[in-house]
């Protein structure tokens, strides 16, 4: 079995508790469900949020998410002029016998414009 990182991301409509948990739960299960990754395959996530997000982490969200034994960290994003706004990036190391090409990304929202490669 390899190791694999899947990438998402996701722009939050405010700066609140409510909507960074909201879009961060989205944004993960939609990222295992693409992927067929079961919890147990986790190794690990990364979490990284522009500086106009403040109200939450978002790993609290992906607790929230039945991630609580994985180990989670979150950071602040580069703060680029004219980057785009309240956007949440993930990066989740899975075990998978799943190649390059067959990994799902997912972006979400306005953080579709991150990644148009790729992006659904």
């Amino acid at each position: 079995m390899g190791t694999r990182g899947i990438r998402g991301a996701t722009q939050i409509a405010t700066n609140t508790q409510e909507e960074i948990t909201s879009g961060v739960l989205e944004l993960v299960k939609k990222m295992l469900s693409e992927n067929s990754v079961n919890h147990e395959d986790l190794i690990s996530v990364i979490f990284t949020a522009t500086v106009d997000l403040t109200a939450q982490f978002p790993a609290v969200a992906a607790r929230e998410a039945g991630l609580g034994n994985v180990p989670l960290l979150c950071s602040v994003e580069l703060d680029v002029p004219n980057s785009l706004p309240r956007v949440v990036r993930v990066l989740m190391h899975i075990n998978t016998e799943k190649g390059l090409d067959q990994i799902k990304h997912v972006y979400l929202h306005g953080a579709v414009a991150l990644r148009r490669d790729i992006a659904q």
